[in-house]
């Protein structure tokens, strides 16, 4: 048995749950794509732990992840859904664009909508090199983030504050640029939850503090 292999094997018959997430932490630590599957099923177990040290694993193996994790995303589990979509924004592939957007806008699980609200604003929009097909895509983005934005879970609204201030300081997204300060300024005046306020009113400081540098 290949080292890899074993690893995995200690994954598939850890018999406790300190156990699985040892056996997972020493998987993602080999940094082999071929543990891609295993590490993607370990989202669906109920070990926060270990889930965790799958989604670093994950993500630390890059674009590589996207494809399969797009092909297994678990409709059934929604932590499993939550911790995917935390790896396809922290990866940022823009090949998860239409995933994305369909779970924030109308994912019944409040933590996958929460996700996936926040990795619209980590996409890495310069990977789509035709500047029209980017453009209509952040504006899709940007409609999405608009709806959410009147959210009733005001964790949803801040995340629309987060992706925000993220697409604020791509180059790549300066097509929206004007509707995403104006979105930003509406969210931190008007927003009923100071949290969600404040979080605006850092971002736009932010764009302040940069035009004076």
């Amino acid at each position: 048995m290949s080292d890899l292999l074993a690893y995995i094997h200690a994954v598939e018959t850890a018999a406790s749950a300190p156990a699985l997430h040892k056996a997972v932490v020493q998987l993602a630590q080999q940094k082999d794509t071929a543990a891609i599957p295993t590490l993607i099923a370990v989202l669906g177990y109920n070990n926060p732990p270990a889930a965790q040290a799958a989604v670093e694993g994950l993500i630390a193996l890059g674009d590589a992840v996207v494809d399969p994790l797009l092909a297994q995303l678990d409709g059934d589990n929604y932590g499993a859904r939550a911790y995917g979509v935390r790896v396809l924004g922290s990866i940022g592939h823009p090949a998860a664009l239409r995933v994305l957007l369909a779970a924030a806008e109308s994912d019944f699980a409040p933590s996958v909508r929460r996700a996936a609200t926040k990795a619209l604003g980590t996409l890495r929009w310069q990977l789509i090199p035709e500047e029209t097909a980017r453009e209509a895509q952040l504006r899709e983005a940007l409609t999405v983030l608009q709806r959410n934005s009147e959210a009733a879970d005001w964790a949803v609204r801040y995340a629309v504050g987060v992706a925000l201030d993220h697409l604020h300081q791509q180059a790549a997204a300066c097509a929206i640029r004007e509707a995403v300060c104006s979105l930003l300024n509406h969210l931190s005046d008007r927003d009923p939850d100071i949290v969600v306020r404040s979080r605006c009113q850092l971002a736009l400081q932010r764009d302040c503090l940069s035009m004076h540098i």
